[in-house]
């Protein structure tokens, strides 16, 4: 998370090396919104949280994410297709094999991107296991996906093993 914290504190900075929002993705889903992440404390290691605007393209196997500051401004662009990952800031662009190695070392956690085209719709992704542990909940991928508020726009997932317990709240745009 301290990469994330110093790779968005760098990006408010360099106020006019702005990215150029994202590009249509050929095919796929569209969602855009609010994102928090919130990692709880564990041992010595602090409270992380982030959040931003995002908007997510494309699907699990090709697609982009674009997180943004609530003005507007782009800090960084994720996007993907088998076997590559490229993520692009404003200092730069760095490579990664699958979005599990990018999210690794740019939140410091493992976050199930490729699931939340499916997730936001309200279902399991289809690319994993999964079991009902609610009415309006089911789990997958070690995660809790919370339901109950889809009808407003609003998704939330927490993996509570391994620790430490992590969650991703989202709340989409609506038109």
């Amino acid at each position: 998370m301290k990469r994330l914290t110093a790779l968005l504190a760098a990006a408010l900075l360099a106020g006019c090396a702005n990215l150029t929002p994202l590009a249509p993705v050929a095919e796929g889903e569209s969602f855009s919104g609010r994102l928090a992440l919130h990692v709880e404390a564990l041992g010595t290691a602090p409270t992380r949280a982030f959040s931003a605007a995002f908007d997510l393209r494309g699907g699990a196997r090709a697609g982009a994410l674009g997180l943004s500051t609530p003005l507007g401004s782009m800090l960084a662009q994720a996007r993907w297709q088998p076997s590559e990952v490229v993520l692009a800031t404003p200092q730069g662009t760095r490579r990664y094999y699958d979005l599990d190695a990018l999210t690794r070392e740019v939140l410091g956690e493992s976050v199930p991107i490729e699931a939340w085209f499916d997730w936001l719709h309200g279902r399991p992704w289809p690319g994993a296991p999964s079991s009902s542990t609610g009415a309006a909940s089911f789990a997958q991928l070690g995660w809790t996906v919370e339901l109950g508020r889809l009808g407003e726009g609003a998704v939330s997932a927490q993996r509570s093993e391994p620790l430490p317990v992590v969650t991703v709240r989202i709340q989409l745009d609506r038109p």
